[in-house]
């Protein structure tokens, strides 16, 4: 049985898409039929249709869907049909055209892991790798639950980053958008009325009137500057020497240093945990923890360490050396290490790095919004006395 691309129309006229399952083109049609369609177009799902971008689904639906496959599972139904009604359960087209053309692959022979490996926009390393695991240790309805919690928890701190900065963003952007309207169009029509009397304007004014003067005539021209220039920059990290050099600077500064090591870390150090639960070997484990690194400088170190465990190195010995994990996460997989309870140690030391990323985050968010208020409070109090010195200084000349 495969999946079949649709388009029909319905009694009153209206046009209806979709994919539905069957054994041919020829069924696929006369199951439309019975369900009071007229089919105008059927075609076969392909992998290269759906490995487009259409197949690329949200985290938040991700979460869902593996969290609704994970419970099918435990319930001991068969995988397709746990896919079957996972494709039922779901409303968006997108996400119900990923899951048959998955159950589809199944249906032809494949594990669960190799058909979601045909569609890599929707089902990232870390989750087939997990899947695969699974399948071979006859685990998978377990290891399902654990990529539903995490993908979870990584969409619930999305969301809340997302939800924290609604509020600041629109305060900029209207800010901005007053601030342009008035040193367009308001200061120059106040300013005149001091350059006409011949008087002469304190420094302040003067530069008030030279950026008023220079955004009205190339204010649209500096904003597309800019917005090329970050094009520009975006398109430039493609090179592996630009990027790296780019991510070396970004480990440098204050404040984006911290950030970028603690997420990067919770990042290797959560899915190394979940990949070594789910009986993954030490060196698969690392390997595809490292390319979840999104820090070249650091997915670099990290791929060093493979090699020394590959050469015979202990595992907390090799991640000590790549000097940006912190001393009590080391200690902890060395205990682990010794015991034999590295997954455990691991997951431990990932949840010590989310309490820290979720708190820098919080804290990063809650000073944001005071932040941007008092810098559009300093320009807005720049703007009222760079046009009131003037008149300060008229009443100070006619006393």
């Amino acid at each position: 049985m495969g999946a079949y691309q649709y388009q029909a129309l319905k009694v009153n006229g209206n046009v209806s898409k979709g994919v539905i399952e069957a054994d041919s083109e020829r069924h696929a049609r006369q199951l439309l039929r019975e369900q009071g369609l007229i089919p105008t177009q059927v075609q076969t799902l392909t992998q290269q249709r759906a490995a487009s971008s259409k197949s690329k689904v949200s985290a938040a639906d991700l979460a869902l869907l593996t969290r609704q496959l994970a419970t099918l599972l435990a319930a001991g139904i068969p995988v397709e049909e746990s896919l079957r009604g996972v494709s039922e359960q779901t409303e968006k087209d997108k996400v119900r055209e990923l899951i048959i053309g998955v159950r589809s692959k199944v249906l032809e022979g494949y594990g669960l892991a190799q058909a979601m490996a045909q569609y890599p926009n929707a089902f990232p390393e870390l989750y087939r790798a997990t899947v695969g695991s699974g399948e071979q240790t006859g685990r998978l309805d377990v290891v399902l639950e654990k990529l539903a919690d995490y993908t979870e928890k990584q969409q619930k701190t999305r969301q809340k980053v997302q939800q924290a900065l609604i509020y600041p963003l629109l305060m900029i952007i209207v800010s901005t958008a007053i601030i342009s309207f008035l040193l367009t169009f308001v200061v120059p029509k106040i300013i005149d009325v001091f350059t006409e009397s011949g008087q002469t304007l304190p420094p302040m004014t003067q530069l008030l009137i030279n950026l008023s003067q220079f955004i009205k005539s190339y204010g649209l021209y500096t904003l597309a500057a800019i917005i090329l220039a970050l094009i520009g920059f975006k398109k430039s990290l493609s090179n592996i020497k630009i990027k790296t050099a780019w991510h070396q600077v970004m480990l440098k500064l204050p404040i984006v240093s911290y950030l970028v090591k603690t997420i990067n870390v919770a990042r290797y150090i959560h899915t190394f945990g979940i990949l070594f639960a789910a009986g993954v070997s030490v060196l698969e484990t690392m390997r595809v923890s490292s390319s979840l690194v999104t820090n070249v400088v650091m997915r670099q170190a990290f791929d060093l360490a493979t090699l020394r465990v590959r050469e015979g190195s202990g595992i907390s010995e090799a991640l000590k050396e790549t000097k940006f994990i912190s001393p009590m996460a080391i200690h902890l997989i060395a205990s682990g290490e010794k015991s034999g309870q590295l997954s455990d140690m691991m997951e431990r030391s990932a949840s010590h790095l989310d309490n820290e990323v979720n708190r820098l985050i919080e804290t990063s968010l809650t000073l944001l919004e005071p932040m941007v208020i008092l810098l559009m409070g300093a320009v807005v109090l720049f703007i009222v006395l760079a046009t009131l010195l003037p008149i300060f200084s008229m009443e100070q000349l006619v006393a």
